[in-house]
């Protein structure tokens, strides 16, 4: 008698294989849905596998944070400026959304210790991290700070009653749809499966009337044969975070630009879409779960937005005049002093030029400083 095998030692379907028969069954799907699977799926998507090196030189990217201390310490001082705003308050909170490994969250904590004591005193920080790893790794890395820092569960929304929400890089990684002009008629591009097994686009009705109210809010109009991410989850995050804070600032940092140049550039007409594998570009539908995947923000989106949620808009600049005005220069001559040895001061200076140079990194990202008054 042959023994059928036993189904609990078989190995799970690969998130390719579960897309797959996904649609098989139900027929093609949105881009912006492939794309939540891909990246957020509890068993294989990319930012909650454990077995992934993100971040840093052996992962897929590195962000402000990691590249110089000087990021999160620049902030830490703006932080304190926001703090003497707000009438310096016995307790008040920084609730960082998508905090990563903990990199940022740990300089600009040593920096308030260090530099603005009664700041430190009065804070308690909240770290929300979708990644298994990455909050595994943050905890670690602030285990000195345990007395004030807190883990929030990623998708419950607590009331903070007073202090600055910030983000750096998350907006870039929600899901987004994607859209093209055809005979003069906006339609989504959904993913099938073709007669080999390969993930392919086709287009289709649009799947929600807000991927046309989304041009008809920033005034563009796509011309014919171009194609465009629409990140519609930036409205629901912002309209999430308007309600949890009672009084305070939304500190948000990303790479972006204005909708007219992001939507009529001749160098975009096929959209700003794009995955990363070990630092390289990778194939977008390749392999869902194995790469991280982004597009370029709207920032007019982004504005009207805040706008239209009673926002009242403090800054938005790029992320070097940023730093510059938040005193990073001050901020370097002060760890240059305090450092140990020749290579950590020669390590600074070079951080601090790739954060303020016009050729550097900090360049292509901006910061967006929103206010929310009582009520």
């Amino acid at each position: 008698m042959t023994v059928p095998p036993d189904s609990a030692s078989q190995p799970a379907p690969s998130l390719s294989a579960r897309l797959r028969q996904r649609i098989i069954d139900t027929g093609p799907i949105t881009f912006r849905d492939w794309m939540q699977t891909a990246l957020y799926d509890r068993e294989g998507g990319y930012y909650c596998r454990t077995d992934l090196t993100h971040w840093g030189r052996k992962g897929d990217y590195r962000t402000s944070p990691e590249r110089s201390k000087l990021f999160g310490a620049s902030f830490a001082r703006y932080f304190a400026q926001l703090y003497k705003q707000l009438d310096e308050p016995n307790e008040w909170l920084i609730v960082e959304a998508g905090a990563g490994a903990g990199e940022f969250a740990r300089t600009a904590l040593e920096t308030l210790q260090s530099q603005y004591p009664a700041v430190f005193k009065a804070t308690r920080y909240i770290v929300q991290e979708i990644s298994p790893a990455s909050s595994s790794l943050a905890a670690e890395r602030l285990s000195d700070f345990h007395d004030c820092v807190q883990f929030a569960p990623v998708g419950r929304f607590p009331f903070y009653e007073l202090g600055v929400i910030f983000s750096n890089e998350l907006l870039d990684a929600f899901p987004v749809h994607r859209v093209r002009v055809e005979n003069g008629e906006l339609r989504e591009l959904y993913i099938t499966v073709d007669d080999g097994g390969t993930f392919s686009y086709v287009t289709g009705e649009l799947s929600t009337p807000s991927l046309q109210t989304y041009f008809d809010l920033v005034g563009v109009e796509l011309e014919e044969g171009r194609t465009a991410e629409l990140n519609l989850e930036i409205a629901n995050w912002f309209k999430q975070t308007v309600n949890q804070l009672g009084k305070g600032f939304i500190v948000t940092v990303d790479y972006g630009d204005e909708a007219e140049n992001l939507y009529r550039s001749p160098d975009r007409r096929e959209g700003t879409l794009r995955a990363f594998r070990k630092h390289n570009f990778q194939e977008v539908l390749s392999e869902p779960g194995d790469s991280d995947i982004t597009s370029t923000i709207d920032w007019t989106y982004v504005r009207r937005i805040g706008a239209e949620l009673g926002l009242q808009e403090v800054l938005f600049e790029r992320q070097d005049r940023f730093l510059l005005r938040a005193g990073m220069v001050e901020q370097l001559e002060a760890m240059t002093q305090r450092s140990l040895n020749e290579g950590e001061r020669a390590s600074l200076r070079t951080s601090a030029r790739d954060m303020i140079l016009p050729t550097g990194m900090a360049s292509s990202f901006q910061v967006l400083v929103q206010r929310k008054a009582e009520g």
